[in-house]
C-alpha cells in the first residue's frame, strides 16, 4: 500500500516512480536491435554479391528485415493496426515536441525531432518485424517477450503513479489504457502465432502456404467485372444508400487500417490533453474571478468599473461553458472525417481502376513518380497531424459560433432583453431577405423578359438568346450602380464562407481547400493523390490478375517441360546429352523418311551414305 505522503505527491503531479518511460524508451533500443539482428540473420538474401566482396563470408544470411509492406499488404491488417495503436503515446509525445534528448540550438530542433522519430521507430520496430517475419516460431517468441516487457513496464508505471496534476485520480490510466490494451492484444496475437507454429513444427498441423500473389478479393473483383450486369439492380437499404455500402470485393490495405487506428487513439489522447489544459486554465480563471470579486467588493462604494468587470466575468463564464459543450460535436465531426476518408479512398481508387480521372484536377492526371513514392511515406503521418490540428481548429470555430449564439440569442433573454433581441433579429432577417429577394428578382426578370421562348416543349431551360435588347440594356445600366453596393456584401460573404469552409474542412486531406489552379500548393492533397496513384499502379486487381496469369502460365510450361524431359530420361536409361538426343531424333526422322536424306545439305567431303553412317556412329556415343 502507498503511504499518505506518496498519495499526496501523486495527486500533486510530483510522483517520481521507479520507471521513467522516456528513459525506458532509450534503453529499449538494446533489445530492439538484438531482435532485428536475429531476424536479419534468419532472413535469406535472394541474390549474393560478388565473391570479391567480404560479405560472401556471411552466405545468404543477414537480409533486410521488412516491418510492413506499405503498398500491397492485405493480411494481418488489424494486427498491424493494433501495433500502430501501441505507438500512440510516443507519437503524441513527438507531436507535442516533448522529445529533448539533446540540448541543441533552436535552428537544429528539426534534426532532434528527426532523431526522436527514428528512435521511436526503432523502439517499436520489433512489433511489426515479428508480425511480418516468415520464421513464425522464433518471431513469435521474440515478439511475445518484447511485448511482455513493454506491458510489464507500463503496468508498473501505472501502479506507482496512477494519479496526475490536472485530472486528479487515475489520470495516468486515462492516458495509457489504449496503448496498454494494444499491448495486451499483441501478447495474445504472438501467443496464437507461437501455438500455431509449434503445432506445425511438431507435425500436428500442415504449414500454411506462401503468401498468394493474387488475393482472393482481387480475383473476385475481376470475376465480377467479367460477369454481365444484372438487368435489375438489387434494392439498397437506407444505410447502404445514405451512409455506407460494404463491398466484399474490396479490402483496405494495412496502411489505411493502421493509420485509422492510430488516428483514433491519438485523437482520444489529444482530446484528453486538451481537457487537461482546459482544467488548468479554468483553475487560473477561477483565481482571476475571485480577485475580480474582491476588487468589486472593495470598489462597491464608487461603482464606476463594476459593469465592465461583470461583463468580463460573464464572458469568462460563457467561454468556459461553450468550450466544454463544443467538445462533443467537434469530436464527432472529426471522427466522421476518419470514416469519410476511408469511404473516399475506396471511391477514388475504384475510379482510378476504371480509368476515370475526371474527379482529379488536371494537374494531377500525370503526377511525378518520385513525388508519388514519397507520398506513401508522408500520407500516414500527415493524416494523423491533419486530424489533430483539424479537431483543434474545428473546436475553436464551433466555440466562436457558440459565443455568437449565446450573445445574440441566449444572454439577451437572460438579461430581460428578449424584445430588443427579437426586434434586431427581425430587422436583420428582413434586410437579408430583401437583398436576397432582389437578387432572385433579377434572375426572374431576365428569364421572363430578356430570353427567347423554348425551342421545344421538352427543353428544361430557355436558350441563351436575347430579346427586348433596348430594355435589357437599360435594365443593366440602372442596376450597375446598385450591384456595386451589393458586391461589397457579396465580397465579405465570400471571405466569410471561405474561412468557415476552409477551417471546417482542414482535417479532410482527401479534398483540397485551395482554389482551382492552386491545388499543388496544398501539400496534404498532393500526398493523398500520390498515395492513390501508388496503390492504383501496384494493387489494381486487373493488372495483378494479368501478372498472375502470366506467372502461372510460365510456371506450368516449366513444369510440363521438366516432366517431358524426366519421362524421356527415364525411358532412355542412362542420362545422355542434349546434342546426342537431338541427333538421335534426327536419325529416326531420316530412317523413317529416306527421301529427306537426299535433300539435306551434307558436309564437304562426305556423301549422303557417309553422312548417314556418321550420324549412326555419333548417335552411339
Amino acid at each position: 500500500m502507498l503511504s499518505t505522503g506518496a498519495r499526496t505527491r501523486q495527486l500533486n503531479g510530483t510522483c517520481a516512480g521507479s520507471v521513467d518511460m522516456e528513459l525506458f524508451l532509450h534503453f529499449s533500443l538494446i533489445p530492439s536491435l538484438f531482435i532485428i539482428l536475429v531476424l536479419s540473420f534468419l532472413q535469406r538474401r535472394e541474390h549474393r554479391r560478388q565473391t570479391d566482396d567480404t560479405s560472401y563470408l556471411l552466405g545468404k544470411h543477414f537480409g533486410i528485415v521488412m516491418p510492413l509492406d506499405f503498398v500491397g499488404t492485405f493480411s494481418n491488417r488489424w494486427s498491424y493496426g493494433i501495433a500502430f495503436g501501441a505507438t500512440a503515446n510516443k507519437v503524441m509525445f513527438l507531436f507535442s515536441e516533448g522529445y529533448r534528448a539533446l540540448q541543441v540550438p533552436q535552428w537544429a530542433q528539426a534534426f532532434v525531432l528527426l532523431m526522436g522519430g527514428v528512435e521511436v521507430g526503432l523502439s517499436y520496430f520489433p512489433f511489426f518485424a515479428c508480425l511480418s517475419s516468415e520464421f513464425r516460431l522464433v518471431s513469435s517468441i521474440l515478439g511475445f517477450s518484447y511485448s511482455l516487457t513493454w506491458f510489464a513496464v507500463t503496468i508498473l508505471h501505472l501502479v506507482e503513479c496512477p494519479h496526475g496534476q490536472f485530472l486528479g485520480k487515475y489520470e495516468t490510466v486515462v492516458f495509457y489504457w489504449p496503448s496498454l490494451l494494444c499491448l495486451a492484444f499483441l501478447l495474445g496475437r504472438f501467443l496464437h502465432m507461437f501455438v500455431k507454429s509449434l503445432r506445425v513444427h511438431l507435425g500436428w498441423e500442415l504449414q500454411a502456404g506462401a503468401k498468394p500473389f493474387l488475393e482472393v478479393h482481387q480475383a473476385e473483383h475481376v470475376q465480377r467485372l467479367l460477369r454481365k450486369c444484372p438487368l435489375q439492380e438489387k434494392k439498397k437499404s437506407w444505410f447502404q444508400t445514405r451512409i455506407y455500402e460494404w463491398d466484399p470485393c474490396f479490402q483496405f490495405p494495412s496502411r489505411m487500417i493502421g493509420t485509422t487506428v492510430l488516428a483514433f487513439i491519438c485523437l482520444y489522447l489529444f482530446i484528453v490533453s486538451e481537457f487537461c489544459v482546459f482544467v488548468f486554465v479554468r483553475d487560473e480563471l477561477d483565481v482571476f474571478e475571485s480577485k475580480l470579486e474582491s476588487y468589486v467588493t472593495s470598489m462597491n462604494e464608487t461603482g464606476a468599473l463594476i459593469p465592465v468587470i461583470l461583463q468580463v466575468k460573464e464572458l469568462i463564464s460563457v467561454t468556459k461553458g461553450v468550450w466544454v459543450v463544443t467538445i462533443l460535436p467537434a469530436s464527432l465531426t472529426t471522427v466522421s472525417y476518419l470514416f469519410h476518408i476511408l469511404a473516399c479512398y475506396r471511391l477514388h481508387i475504384k475510379r482510378l481502376w476504371s480509368g476515370d480521372k475526371h474527379f482529379l484536377p488536371v494537374k494531377f492526371h500525370c503526377p511525378s513518380p518520385s513525388e508519388s513514392v514519397v507520398a506513401i511515406a508522408r500520407y500516414s503521418g500527415w493524416q494523423i497531424a491533419y486530424i489533430l490540428w483539424g479537431y483543434l481548429i474545428i473546436h475553436v470555430l464551433q466555440s466562436l459560433c457558440g459565443l455568437v449564439l449565446m450573445y445574440s440569442l441566449v444572454l439577451p433573454v437572460i438579461h430581460n432583453q428578449g424584445l430588443e433581441m427579437l426586434r434586431g433579429l427581425g430587422i436583420g432577417t428582413l434586410t437579408v431577405s430583401i437583398v436576397v429577394g432582389l437578387m432572385v428578382l433579377q434572375v426572374w426578370i431576365a428569364a421572363t423578359f430578356f430570353l427567347q421562348p423554348k425551342m421545344s416543349p421538352a427543353d428544361k431551360q430557355k436558350p441563351l438568346a436575347l430579346r427586348n435588347r433596348n430594355v435589357f440594356h437599360n435594365f443593366n445600366y440602372f442596376l450597375f450602380f446598385y450591384n456595386v453596393l451589393l458586391g461589397l456584401g457579396a465580397c465579405l460573404s465570400r471571405l466569410l464562407i471561405s474561412c468557415v469552409l476552409g477551417t471546417w474542412l482542414i482535417a479532410r486531406i482527401d479534398r483540397t481547400i485551395m482554389q482551382r489552379g492552386y491545388e499543388r500548393a496544398d501539400m496534404g492533397f498532393s500526398a493523398w493523390i500520390g498515395m492513390l496513384y501508388v496503390d492504383h499502379y501496384h494493387t489494381n486487381p486487373v493488372l495483378v490478375s494479368f501478372c498472375h496469369i502470366l506467372m502461372t502460365g510460365h510456371q506450368e510450361r516449366k513444369l510440363q517441360k521438366a516432366i517431358k524431359y524426366w519421362c524421356l530420361n527415364q525411358s532412355a536409361g542412362p542420362r545422355v546429352s542434349a546434342r546426342s538426343r537431338t541427333r538421335w531424333l534426327l536419325l529416326q526422322t531420316l530412317i523413317n523418311n529416306p527421301a529427306l536424306v537426299m535433300l539435306r545439305k551434307s558436309r564437304e567431303g562426305y556423301g549422303s551414305r557417309e553422312f548417314l553412317q556418321m550420324l549412326l556412329t555419333d548417335s552411339e556415343i
